[in-house]
């Protein structure tokens, strides 16, 4: 059977259980690839906003750390969420470090890659990926757009606010 949508994957969370993305189904997703040491970490401040904010309207933020821009998050899993929660405060779920990119990206990423074309893939850090209630992709945005930022936000709201 084929992937046809983002509820379809299942990824390793920070603390080691599973993060399985079918258990956020019809909600919207921001799914978001992180590190704790690049010039675009402070977005962790802006992804923790939007999360507070839509939590409620069902908005699900996931952080997805990787190692493959400039090794710019060389920590372990554990210092990954220590460094989040204590920096940032960050309370959304955010799965275990994994490689994002080349031909041995997540299948996540893969399916992301098909589904937004060459221009998609990220590049560096802080790529956002917004995710409608079908599980399909809607949008993206790259590290230079922040998650507060008024095209990101109006993004969030025609998908979190389209049933």
């Amino acid at each position: 059977m084929q992937t046809k949508t983002a509820y379809d994957f299942s990824l390793p969370s920070l603390d080691g259980s599973s993060l399985t993305l079918g258990d956020y189904k019809n909600h919207p997703l921001l799914l978001v690839n992180t590190a704790s040491k690049c010039g675009f970490t402070p977005q962790y401040e802006g992804l923790q906003a939007v999360w507070s904010r839509y939590k409620k309207q069902g908005l699900i933020v996931i952080g997805i750390p990787s190692n493959e821009f400039g090794h710019q998050e060389p920590a372990d899993n554990k210092e990954i969420a220590a460094f989040c929660h204590k920096n940032y405060g960050v309370s959304f779920p955010m799965a275990a470090k994994s490689p994002i990119k080349g031909n041995g990206r997540i299948p996540l990423f893969q399916w992301l890659a098909e589904q937004g074309g060459l221009l998609s893939l990220p590049r560096w850090n802080f790529y956002k990926y917004i995710i409608n209630r079908q599980g399909q992709l809607a949008t993206w945005f790259t590290s230079l757009t922040p998650p507060v930022s008024k095209r990101c936000v109006m993004a969030l709201e025609k998908t979190i606010y389209d049933f």
